[in-house]
């Protein structure tokens, strides 16, 4: 079986990463996997890109051009938003490669066009990692339920006309998808039902399968070591927040995170506790969260992700919306505790009180709370370090996902009628699942 992942960027990003450590766990269980990206950020030769600076400038080129039509409304929000309206040149050098299933990921920034995907005639499996697939353009939708009729009026660009620019990209989505060979992939139980419940995809096959994750890289870290390659200091509470852009992007929740620190501030904690960012650099005029505050910058590489999250004591993810929550995950595999709201994606993730809490959805008092209660009692936070750990190694390792990955692409590409799978090739690979779940897609509902 070959596999080929479509997506815009290798490992810059979530939605990269996420991609990549699938494209990567498929390899390790002896499948033939490649990714086509627009822009190759690793030296990995399975992934291919245009090796040629031209190509690579019109790609940029194209960014330009593909906002375009956002000129057009002044009052728009800072948002991601994607028309995807440019030609591209995706189904040559699919051509070129011949897979047998092509597994779809982050396709935007004028990476293809939206009427490219008809034009695929390989089976699709694409895998979610934030709603543009079933909206009129944006990528979280903050809360709007119009993508569940057919998009217009869209508060993301300011816009109270009904036939603006995220209906006509809703309509050329229902126009070009409607005979698709495709499956949908969610990581989370939530994003799954936003899917499900949208005007494009209801009638749609949707699987739920986790991000997986290397537990060999993350694990945990002797905390003492960690915090004196960082520099942090040993003798306070560390509590870490980050993300890409972790204080400019609103989604993740920053604006929520200063008055629950404020209120714990107010309490006494400050003397013992500490703060520790990382996804942005100190600004030259830092806001007073309350806490001696250390900025780590952005951090690329696993290595530098797992030395933070194995130095903190606890991680905080106030996000609005997830569609499954990666630093969660991470900081969990790495046996530090989560405190979340109980909402979107990252309810799969943490369990509450047994490997964090979940406040109640945006209630800031309750974050404090939970904050308060993961630091308060020294033993139960080891106990919840321990099932922080146990809960990874059983959900969202790299081998588990491969696994469900590849009983998914089985039953896409053999027929219904016909229950036998390749034996020579699951001799060959090292996927160790039973036949029985190979046979059957895990579907987590």
């Amino acid at each position: 079986m070959k596999i080929l992942h479509l997506s815009t960027h290798d490992t810059s990003g979530g939605a990269a990463r996420a991609a990549y450590r699938l494209h990567k766990g498929l390899q390790n269980v002896g499948l033939d996997s490649q990714m086509l990206v627009q822009e190759k950020h690793s030296s990995d030769k399975s992934v291919i890109a245009p090796n040629i600076r031209l190509f690579q400038g019109i790609a940029k080129t194209k960014l330009t051009f593909e906002v375009l039509p956002l000129k057009f409304y002044s009052q728009r929000s800072k948002s991601t938003f994607y028309a995807q309206w440019l030609p591209d040149a995706v189904v040559p050098s699919i051509a070129k490669i011949s897979p047998d299933i092509i597994n779809l990921h982050w396709v935007s920034a004028a990476f293809m066009r939206i009427e490219t995907l008809a034009r695929l005639k390989h089976p699709l499996v694409w895998t979610l990692h934030d709603m543009w697939g079933f909206t009129g353009g944006c990528h979280v939708t903050g809360g709007c339920e119009r993508y569940k009729m057919s998009c217009g009026a869209c508060p993301q660009l300011g816009s109270h006309n009904d036939k603006d620019l995220s209906r006509w990209v809703w309509q050329r989505k229902v126009k070009a998808w409607k005979n698709l060979n495709l499956t949908l992939v969610s990581p989370s139980n939530w994003l799954a039902d936003c899917a499900r419940s949208s005007s494009i995809f209801r009638n749609s096959r949707i699987e739920v399968i986790p991000h997986g994750l290397d537990t060999q890289r993350f694990h945990p870290l002797n905390k003492r070591i960690a915090r004196e390659i960082l520099n942090l200091p040993q003798d306070k509470k560390l509590i870490l927040f980050g993300a890409i852009e972790a204080t400019s992007d609103r989604n993740k929740g920053f604006h929520l995170l200063l008055p629950a620190l404020h209120k714990l501030s107010q309490s006494g904690y400050s003397k013992n506790w500490e703060v520790v960012i990382f996804g942005a650099s100190k600004p030259d005029n830092p806001p007073d969260l309350g806490f001696k505050t250390h900025y780590l910058g952005h951090l690329y590489d696993d290595i530098s992700l797992v030395s933070v999250y194995s130095a903190a004591d606890i991680m905080l993810v106030p996000s609005l919306q997830e569609s499954f929550g990666q630093t969660a995950s991470e900081s969990l595999a790495c046996g530090t505790p989560v405190v979340a709201f109980n909402s979107t994606g990252l309810k799969d993730i943490v369990d509450h009180q047994q490997n964090g809490y979940l406040a109640k959805p945006y209630e800031v008092e309750d974050f404090a709370t939970g904050i308060n209660w993961l630091l308060e009692d020294d033993e139960r936070l080891q106990k919840l370090s321990f099932y922080a750990r146990e809960k990874v190694e059983r959900a969202f390792t790299l081998e588990l996902q491969a696994q469900r990955y590849f009983s998914l692409y089985q039953g896409i590409i053999t027929p219904k009628n016909d229950s036998f799978i390749h034996q020579e090739e699951l001799q060959q690979s090292s996927v160790l699942a039973p036949l029985d779940e190979l046979i059957n897609p895990v579907s987590y509902r």
